[in-house]
């Protein structure tokens, strides 16, 4: 049984990817700064410091593969806190790469499929486009990339895989750290209260169900080829306003309030997902599956 370590375990995908991995058989370990509120007994707690070299190496003993789903920054105030982004959380996944090679553990970095390409004529996006990310969580991102990228020549093997992951949706978000439009439209919408859009509402993102997410890096998990680039995405392109008209579809009642655009903001984004899906055979949920399924899911806790 493979020892896997999720940096970051307390975060959104981190949370549900610990789960996931526990039911596909793996012995998981999930490192973050502190405990959750709640823990699983399946799942191995280790409370450390990512910025911490020695307790960063220590949670490294004994771990077949690590996961690296960490950030202290996210799209919207990127701009504000880069050098955060730059001076710690590039620093330190360099520093746990190297870590990770000198005992020869297999790394997967998630990346941001959101925000990484920027604007793109031809959509949808495929891995090989080139990139062009118009706010600094991308660019953070983008320079984590290039230094694996740099790691995998380097060792002549992709030992390094990268995951950009679209925009993901689902049971544990919290849209008040944020990110997640989808989180946000269908709780307010359930509790009655007006949801913000920046814009005209025609944004186009490509939403994807995290539990679809979580499934396809366990894919990753067993590949042994030489490609090190993957989009995990439902390649559907849904509008912020196609977002409200399915609240509308599947029984609830969205109030929308239209504020000024905002910069960070790339007009349209759907990643081609034909190469995960050449490794993944199982169904990937089209938008409205998902938002029925996260609809029931919040019905039923309350």
């Amino acid at each position: 049984m493979k020892n896997i370590l999720i940096i970051g375990g307390n975060g959104f995908i981190g949370r549900n990817l610990c789960i996931c991995l526990c039911k596909c058989g793996y012995n998981v370990f999930s490192f973050d700064i502190q405990y959750p509120d709640k823990k699983n007994k399946k799942i191995n707690y280790i409370v450390g410091d990512f910025f911490d070299d020695q307790e960063l190496e220590k949670s490294l003993e004994n771990i077949d593969i690590v996961i690296h789903s960490l950030s202290t920054i996210n799209p919207g105030n990127s701009n504000e806190r880069y050098l955060q982004g730059y001076s710690r959380d590039f620093v330190q996944s360099v520093k746990l790469f190297d870590m990770c090679i000198k005992r020869n553990i297999k790394v997967i970095f998630l990346s941001s499929g959101g925000t990484i390409y920027g604007v793109q004529e031809k959509q949808p996006i495929q891995e090989d486009a080139i990139t062009a990310p118009i706010n600094h969580y991308g660019s953070v991102k983008l320079c984590i990339e290039s230094v694996i990228k740099t790691f995998n020549r380097q060792q002549l093997h992709s030992n390094i895989l990268i995951a950009r992951i679209s925009n993901p949706y689902g049971p544990g978000q919290d849209y008040n750290k944020g990110v997640g439009f989808v989180d946000a439209a269908i709780k307010k919408s359930i509790k009655n209260e007006p949801i913000e859009i920046w814009g005209n509402g025609e944004v186009i993102r490509d939403y994807v169900y995290i539990d679809d997410v979580c499934e396809m890096i366990c894919s990753l998990i067993t590949y042994n080829g030489e490609l090190e680039v993957f989009n995990l995405s439902s390649n559907e392109g849904i509008s912020l306003n196609n977002v409200i008209e399915t609240l509308k579809a599947i029984g609830l009642n969205p109030q929308v309030i239209y504020k000024e655009a905002r910069s960070v903001d790339v007009k349209k984004v759907i990643l081609d997902n034909e190469r995960i899906k050449s490794i993944h055979p199982m169904k990937i949920k089209n938008f409205k599956e998902g938002l029925v399924e996260y609809l029931k899911f919040l019905k039923e806790h309350n």
